[in-house]
């Protein structure tokens, strides 16, 4: 009897270890659609939805509200939010929809998001001005600044291919080298106050092609990079993004979601299948610090667009090195990548049926966020966008920026 006893407690223990490891896989799966939610509660999609500007005398503000609030229908997004920038001013910011259904609290230009892989040409900043200071070669090997890497395969790795994509590191689905590190991004509630620390979740595993050969589009090169820039910064990351992009630009609505002491702002992320359920549910909450370089601040549309201006403006970031970063690059056989991903940042040509529209852009998503920066030279404009909910189709989010950028057309 007493072995049968303890058979049945090992039996317990071993079950209940199991649940515990395996649940935040299953609510990952969950929030992804994949399985069903557990208890789920719905929050009935609001009847109204605020709009609010400061730029309510602009002749365009009011297209532009309504171009929000008809976009904002068409994908079912609790709130959409968007700034206009042009010649390096901000000359419209506006919002439709709800920072907090529950709360009946409007989303307003100061509500802040998460900017999931727009992260990644707000890290490129911080590498564009290094190495315009020729403080950085975007050439030489990463093992030159970050001595005793925890993947020896990293050391011939450059800081070109970590900001084209092009290093061979894995993304987060094909780290199967790092599994312990592959469960972290599932329970995605692990806070990481360090880059070197962050590493954790994907240092095990092999490269997947020789550094140069290939694209493989992953927010891990921009985390290894960002242990580059504070090595070459000679201070954290998150000091130097502050002390020379963040504060010098006046972006202080932009930063690590943790660090940001006052929630008020920080909008509330909803689950609702990618627009297809009529209600809401809360999102997942996580911890993004683990990708904070290319996949983890939080800002505004309106922080963003000074952002994309300060790379129209030769005083911040000077012609030549502009250039440099907004070439999409190539790969060791010649070609260009096929993404014609550039450095930090995608250069695009789009006709929207009106025109060509040349620009720099970068999308992002993220756990109940979205989001869309784009620069356009030949307009001197800077647009940017964001929801707090996701979308099945990223495109069917972002290109309201067109019509939008449009209405501001020879400002």
């Amino acid at each position: 009897m007493r072995n049968v006893s303890y058979q049945k407690i090992a039996l317990l223990a071993f079950t209940l270890a199991f649940i515990w490891l395996a649940w935040p896989i299953y609510q990952f799966l969950a929030y992804e659609g994949k399985v069903p939610m557990w208890f789920p509660t719905d929050i009935a999609a609001p009847d109204t939805y605020p709009q609010t500007t400061a730029f309510s005398t602009l002749p365009q503000s009011s297209a532009a509200l309504q171009l929000l609030a008809q976009h904002r229908e068409k994908i079912h997004a609790p709130a959409i939010s968007a700034a206009v920038a042009v010649d390096g001013k901000i000359v419209w910011a506006g919002a439709v929809g709800w920072q907090n259904i529950e709360h009946q609290k409007p989303a307003t230009a100061r509500t802040q998001f998460r900017i999931g892989s727009s992260s990644k040409p707000v890290t490129a900043t911080l590498l564009a001005k290094l190495f315009q200071e020729r403080k950085i070669d975007l050439d030489k090997p990463i093992s030159f600044y970050v001595p005793n890497l925890p993947n020896a395969q990293w050391n011939t790795i450059t800081p070109r291919q970590l900001a084209s994509h092009s290093s061979g590191l894995p993304d987060y689905l094909d780290n199967y080298g790092d599994l312990w590190g592959m469960y972290f991004l599932f329970k995605l509630d692990k806070r990481y106050t360090s880059v070197r620390e962050s590493l954790e979740v994907f240092d095990d595993t092999a490269l997947l092609f020789e550094p140069g050969s290939q694209f493989h589009y992953t927010s891990f090169n921009t985390v290894l990079q960002s242990l580059v820039l504070e090595a070459v910064a000679g201070e954290p990351f998150l000091k130097a993004m502050r002390r020379r992009i963040f504060k010098p630009l006046e972006m202080n609505s932009t930063g690590a979601e943790y660090e940001f002491s006052q929630p008020d702002s920080l909008a509330t992320f909803y689950w609702n299948d990618g627009g297809k359920y009529p209600a809401f549910r809360l999102g997942q909450t996580v911890d993004l610090s683990h990708r904070l370089a290319g996949g983890g601040f939080i800002s505004t549309p309106s922080d963003m667009v000074k952002l994309g201006s300060a790379w129209l403006d030769e005083k911040f970031i000077a012609a030549q090195t502009r250039q440099v970063f907004w070439q999409p690059q190539k790969l060791t056989d010649g070609s260009v990548n096929p993404q014609k991903y550039a450095l930090g940042w995608r250069w695009a040509e789009y006709d929207d049926g009106k025109g060509i529209i040349k620009n720099a852009n970068h999308g992002g998503v993220s756990r109940g966020s979205q989001s869309w920066l784009m620069v356009i030279p030949e307009q001197k404009m800077v647009v940017s966008i964001m929801i707090n909910a996701n979308v099945e189709e990223f495109w069917n989010f972002g290109q309201v920026s067109m019509p939008l950028a449009r209405l501001f057309f020879e400002h």
